[in-house]
């Protein structure tokens, strides 16, 4: 693994969880991404050996949409970033056929809880049947999903949006980590940007850049004008320091300034 982990229960839920329970039956179609702007790729595994999804590749789950199960690297590193513990509520957003959230249940352990929620009905229902031996484990189909207030202590978004729903806000509790891909699409038609961690406290919201995210898009949580910014503003993503809730005209200091919340060059004022 080339992600350079820093959570040993993360390393042991990747031990533990067999990959190609959830891609369905080999031999299977793969990529390994050369640039986040190349469109795909696949070829097909000379067999139906699971050493083949071992590599640090895609695995397409429907080829003809260039929808995969990601890089085991990249969706790694992003898990890392959420620094889960023992006992805690996740949200996946974008689930898939629910690889990656069998990762964050073995992370959580019996004491906590994952909810994994997919818009894709077929994806929602494979998700379902692979993760049932996963008693940590509540699977969600469409947009029906229940964010109570400060009930999450991390929500991780699996797909790129143009901006953060309130909702999944109202639902991070104090310390709570939302971690969600910015992404634009642009003529090349590849949905790319930034992955951002923002972060609750009592002071409001942080917010960085932990990494560049090339991935499908989340669909119902794209905005066209959202996406032109986006666009406008690849390769500064580094800039932002918080995420700002409350009302204020758009100046310099906004990085990205939605209806929804403003990404903010301002770094947090903590008080005395």
């Amino acid at each position: 693994m080339s992600a350079r982990l820093r959570s040993k229960a993360l390393v042991d839920a990747l031990a533990r969880v067999q990959r190609e329970r959830f891609l369905g039956p080999g031999p299977w179609q793969v990529v390994i991404p050369v640039s986040p702007l190349a469109r795909f790729q696949y070829s097909t595994t000379p067999d139906a050996n699971p050493k083949h999804v071992y590599a640090d590749v895609l695995v397409a789950i429907d080829a003809d949409r260039g929808l995969n199960n990601g890089q085991p690297s990249g969706l790694a590193s992003w898990i890392d970033a959420l620094d889960l513990k023992t006992g805690e509520r996740v949200f996946h957003i974008g689930c898939g056929s629910g690889y990656y959230t069998a990762i964050l249940a073995e992370i959580v352990g019996p004491a906590g809880l994952v909810i994994a929620i997919d818009i894709d009905a077929p994806l929602a229902h494979q998700a379902g049947q692979n993760l049932a031996d996963y008693h940590n484990v509540q699977v969600w189909y469409g947009d029906d999903v229940p964010f109570e207030p400060e009930s999450a202590d991390a929500i991780f978004v699996n797909a790129g949006a143009t901006h953060p729903l309130p909702a999944w806000l109202d639902a991070l509790a104090l310390g709570g980590r939302l971690l969600i891909p910015l992404t634009a699409t642009g003529p090349e038609g590849v949905s790319t940007g930034g992955m951002f961690l923002v972060k609750r406290t009592r002071a409001g919201f942080t917010a960085s850049c932990v990494s560049g995210a090339a991935i499908y898009p989340c669909i119902g949580v794209r905005n066209s004008d959202l996406n032109l910014e986006l666009w406008r503003r690849r390769g500064t993503e580094r800039q932002v320091h918080s995420f700002r809730r409350d009302p204020h005209p758009p100046d310099t200091t906004c990085w990205l300034h939605t209806p929804y919340g403003c990404f903010s060059t301002l770094f947090l004022a903590t008080g005395p």
